[in-house]
């Protein structure tokens, strides 16, 4: 709606050229006029929700309130292998329905979605910050940060739109009944950690491990080996004697 009204700014300003020139004219032929006359062609747009209050609980079709006409929704499930020995995991399978209203440029959108997500994913599955006893971040580069590659995105990944939703967009004064897209599905690629626990519940059921699963995120590589709980695991464990970590995770 910001970027309407910049537009409506700049038809009004070329509106008399029009009139000279005829709805025929290119846009070539207005724009150069206008810009001989020195008629400003830049315009800065803003707008507001004009309907906003929305009160959790209240779900009385009469007197609730409109949410922000932006809010959108989807849902994601995403289908992983774990390599119990190294720790390393595959996202063979990614499928997200999302609520975009009516997409003005499903390119876009598509692309927001599926970015969106791959971020999340880096986010909950490998992304750790840690920083050194004196305060120093120590992961602020590409040795010690990893971000998602190539490999990392889902070997199948399938997006798709909520679509023909009757009167579901009506309420909407966004244009051609839009909604954002940009972030919200980064919380999507939170499917991918959930399913890592499933794996690791799995695999420690196998291996008689009757302790509950506190798995942190990001679940890296080596946060979910650590967690298995295998024999190989238990002949590894070594019992602090004071030593402290050479580095400071936020938990």
């Amino acid at each position: 709606m910001a970027v309407k009204d910049a537009c409506d700014q700049l038809n009004a300003r070329l509106a008399p050229y029009w009139s000279k020139f005829g709805p025929s004219a290119s846009m070539k032929t207005i724009a150069h006029a206008a810009y001989i006359d020195r008629v400003n062609l830049a315009a800065n747009g803003f707008w507001k929700m004009p309907k906003i209050g929305y009160t959790w609980g209240n779900y009385d079709v009469k007197t609730v309130k409109p949410m922000y006409y932006y809010f959108t929704q989807g849902i994601g499930c995403s289908e992983v292998e774990l390599d119990l020995l190294t720790g390393d995991h595959t996202v063979l399978r990614t499928d997200i329905k999302m609520d975009v209203g009516r997409s003005i440029n499903p390119a876009i959108d598509y692309g927001q979605i599926e970015g969106a997500f791959v971020q999340g994913q880096g986010l909950f599955t490998m992304e750790e910050s840690l920083w050194t006893q004196k305060g120093e971040l120590f992961t602020r580069g590409p040795g010690t940060y990893k971000i998602p590659g190539f490999s990392d995105i889902p070997q199948e990944f399938n997006v798709s739109f909520l679509q023909d939703v009757e009167g579901g967009w009506k309420h909407l004064r966004s244009i051609q009944s839009s909604k954002g897209t940009g972030e919200p599905p980064l919380f999507l690629g939170a499917s991918v950690l959930f399913a890592l626990r499933e794996a690791l519940v799995s695999a420690r059921r196998d291996n008689g491990v009757k302790e509950y699963l506190a798995l942190d995120s990001p679940a890296t590589a080596e946060r979910l080996r650590l967690a298995v709980g295998d024999d190989i695991l238990r002949m590894g464990t070594v019992e602090p004697k004071g030593e402290r970590n050479f580095f400071v995770a936020v938990a």
